[in-house]
């Protein structure tokens, strides 16, 4: 990770008065958008503010917030002086750690059934991410006619999209996945199952497992080098 993405400055801006956030990498961004921050993503930059309506107590609460939640997870922040903080807030795992687990159980599996057991926890019926992902989608459209007004109503086309078209075809061709790999009882050619046990034939005390080394990747063989010219004749 390159070393400017650990540096971020949150300071307001001397024209517009906003509370701007620059720089940063993507888990950076998490945070400032778990305290409170709004992304933009602009043709030539990118950068996080805070929601409009706030007054300036509510802002320098969520700018200070975010200044210790970033420096408890070592990045470098140059902040204006009012939002400078000794604290250091913990981070706890999010919900989004626990889903991103199941991309490495995939990259760990041995067998298209564990691979297939991961893509359940993604795919199944009542209580799977993805039923989970429509029930907060069909929350976000209530919400929104809840409102009442002609743009509310005119948002809700958005989620309700994503709902009824989008999200189906993820979880239908997801599910075509998981049920073909439940299927093959197929081991990952590359990967096997370590033990880490002893073989029973070892005798070195500091043997740790009895697995093969991985084959070496295949490559051509190069040809071999051309014979030597014979020498010429002495006179």
């Amino acid at each position: 990770m390159a070393l400017a993405d650990r540096y971020l400055t949150l300071q307001r801006d001397v024209h517009s008065g906003e509370v701007l956030a620059r720089g940063g990498d993507p888990e950076a961004h998490s945070i400032l958008q778990r305290t409170g921050f709004v992304p933009v993503v602009r043709v030539h930059e990118h950068y996080h503010r805070l929601p409009t309506g706030l007054d300036e107590t509510e802002e320098e609460r969520l700018a200070t917030r975010a200044v210790a939640r970033l420096r408890a997870v070592r990045y470098h922040v140059a902040c204006d002086e009012a939002f400078e903080t000794e604290l250091r807030e913990a981070q706890y795992l999010p919900l989004g750690a626990s889903v991103a687990h199941q991309a490495e159980r995939i990259r760990q599996a041995t067998s298209t059934e564990e691979v297939a057991d991961a893509l359940t926890e993604l795919t199944a019926d009542h209580d799977g991410v993805l039923a989970a992902l429509d029930e907060i989608l069909t929350a976000t459209i209530e919400f929104h006619l809840a409102l009442g007004g002609p743009a509310d109503i005119a948002t809700t086309s958005r989620p309700r999209h994503l709902s009824e078209g989008s999200l189906d075809v993820i979880r239908a061709d997801l599910a075509a996945v998981r049920a073909d790999l439940a299927d093959r009882h197929e081991p990952h050619p590359q990967r096997s199952v370590c033990s880490a046990e002893v073989g029973p034939h070892e005798r070195e005390a500091s043997a740790v497992c009895g697995c093969l080394p991985p084959p070496r990747p295949t490559t051509a063989s190069s040809p071999p080098p051309p014979a030597p010219a014979p020498a010429g004749r002495r006179r």
